[in-house]
Parts: C-alpha cells; structure tokens; sequence
C-alpha cells in the first residue's frame, strides 16, 4: 500500500474542479483543454483551461482522469494552483511543485505530477496555436517504445529532478517500466547528463579567463548567461533537494536579483542562503564583486 499524506488522500476522496468545461458565450473568454497519456498506459489526463483573453489570465480550470489516486490528486491540486495566473506563470510550475503543493508524493508515482505538467503545457501550446506534436520534447529519438517516451523527454526530467539511477527515471515518466528493453539506454543518457553537468564548472570558468587574458570584462550579456549557469547547475540542484529553489530576476551591474522559492522563500535562514548558497557561489565563480539580493 502507498503510503500517501493527508492532502493526497484529501484531493482523491474530495478531489475539486471535476469536469470539463463549456465554451465560453462572453467575448474575449476562451476555452482549451491540453490532452497527455493513454488508458493503454494506464494513466489519462485531460487538463481544461478558461482564459481572459486580453491579460492571457487562467480564469478557471478543470479536468478528466483516468488513473489512479496519486493522477486524480495531482490534477485536482493543479486545477487550484493555476488559478489567477497568467500563462506564462503558468508553464513555469514544475512537476515538483504539482508535488510539493501535496506534501509529497510516493517516489513511484511522481510520473502523476509530470503528467499533470506536461496536460497543462499542452494546453497553453494548444491555445497559442503551437502543435505539441512538434514541441521539442517529441523531436528526440523514441527510447521507450512500450510508453512511447523520448530521449529528449527523459534529458528534460533527469536534469529537472536530478535524477540518478534508471529506477527514478521510470518512477518519473514510466520509461524502463514494461519490457525492460531500454534500461541500458536510459542509463547512457543518464551518465551522459553527469559528464555535462561535471564538464559545465570548467566550460565556465575558460570563458572567464579567456575574458580576463583579452583585457576586458565580461559583457551584460556574458554575465547573465553565466550567473544563469551557475544557478542551474551548481546552486538550483541544492536548494531543489531541500524543497526549495531561487530564480533570476534582474542583474543591475554588479548587483544579481533573485526571487527564493519553495521552502528557502519562506525559510527562517533565507539570508544565509541568499550569502552563502548563492553569493558566495557567483562570487568564487564569476565574480568577488557580485552582491545577492532577494525581491
């Protein structure tokens, strides 16, 4: 038996937003609805948006699932956490959060919250008239034939959960868990995401030194590119595994605006990990004069 918490078991018993919803009769209201999964897989989704035209808001939305508790309870918690925002907020929530706003959910059932993810982004493409049969995430070369899962698909959630064995993998996205066939593979992307990611601190710092052997600083454009590199690939990962996470806001100068999130945004010691997580980092990186500040 799953061992699910109290809000996971509060969205399947009680599970909120069921249903689709009608076409819309007030102008500038539309209505799309994303589609992700198969009964043949096990698990469906069909994930229904309300949008305000003119300020690209998500007024409402609903949904229709075949799966089971883990799936009805990530659809019902992304139906709430989509509210109010606008779109482009929107395709910015991560499976983690779908997760995060549940209290958790059993490793082996995180592929529910990745599917509530990808239903919402197949929406928002779908309504900015973007074919999702041709987003990138279906451009790479099918891994999985029994899930009908990408090695693109499978880069993308291995870097955004870190994860590192081909257990987490199909725990995720299903990928490994039928036949079996493809578990070598999906170890070899795995193994080729650590080589790029041990390669990144090194790529870094040659371009800071070819900068520093030419006589010049580093443009605005530089700097942000690697202040941007540094926070995915050395402090994001960190802050992420203890259920936060920062983003970049703005960089004025020597001065880098961040906004925390999850557990650092509202975290007792958020300044030690605004001074010592990430200035401290961007300082031994790129620069000692870098000064980190939350907005």
């Amino acid at each position: 038996m799953w061992d699910y918490t109290e809000k996971v078991l509060e969205h399947f018993y009680n599970p909120l937003n069921q249903g689709a919803l009608e076409d819309p009769k007030e102008e500038g209201i539309a209505v799309v609805y994303g589609e992700v999964g198969s009964i043949s897989c096990g698990d469906a989704l069909r994930l229904h948006l309300k949008i305000e035209v003119d300020s690209d808001k998500i007024l409402d939305s609903r949904f229709q699932t075949f799966g089971c508790t883990s799936a009805i309870a990530s659809s019902s918690a992304l139906t709430e956490i989509v509210k109010g925002l606008t779109l482009d907020e929107a395709l910015n929530i991560s499976n983690k959060d779908i997760a995060e706003f549940l209290g958790g959910l059993p490793e082996a059932k995180m592929h529910c919250s990745v599917m509530g993810q990808e239903a919402l982004e197949a929406a928002i493409y779908k309504y900015r008239g973007i074919e999702v049969e041709v987003h990138e995430e279906d451009e790479g070369a099918l891994v999985c034939s029994c899930f009908g899962i990408s090695d693109s698909k499978i880069r993308r959630v291995i870097i955004e959960n870190n994860l590192t064995t081909a257990e987490e993998v199909t725990n995720y996205v299903k990928a490994g868990g039928g036949c079996g066939s493809c578990l070598v593979d999906i170890e070899d992307i795995i193994a080729a995401v650590q080589e790029e990611k041990a390669a990144m601190p090194s790529k870094l710092a040659a371009e800071i030194e070819s900068a520093q052997a030419q006589g010049r600083t580093l443009t605005t454009v530089q700097k942000i590119n690697l202040i941007q590199q540094v926070l995915n690939e050395e402090v994001r990962p960190v802050l992420i595994a203890d259920g936060g996470d920062v983003e970049l806001y703005d960089v004025e100068g020597d001065t880098v605006k961040v906004v925390l999130k999850g557990a650092c945004g509202s975290c007792s010691s958020s300044t030690a990990t605004l001074k010592i997580a990430i200035e401290a980092r961007l300082q031994e990186r790129i620069s000692p004069n870098i000064v980190v500040e939350a907005v």
